[in-house]
């Protein structure tokens, strides 16, 4: 089966955030939403607002320089 990077999308109370995207790209992230929809089993996809933290979220978690900067502050508080 073939894999996205953004697995299933976790309920959690989120924080407000306004943003505004290019045409483009919001057409892509709801191309991504039904692409994603129908290799996780979702009846519909996900609006963008929803897709979007999750990506984020997965773009920091793998952003290997970030995490040792953060570590390094930690470990430097």
């Amino acid at each position: 089966m073939t894999r996205l990077r953004l697995g299933p999308i976790v309920e959690e109370k989120p924080a407000k955030l306004t943003l505004e995207l290019p045409g483009d790209l919001y057409r892509e992230l709801t191309q991504y939403a039904a692409v994603h929809a129908k290799l996780t089993g979702l009846a519909a996809p996900l609006p963008p607002e929803r897709i979007i933290p999750a990506m984020i979220g997965r773009f920091i978690a793998s952003d290997r320089e970030f995490s040792k900067q953060r570590r390094r502050s930690t470990n430097t508080s």
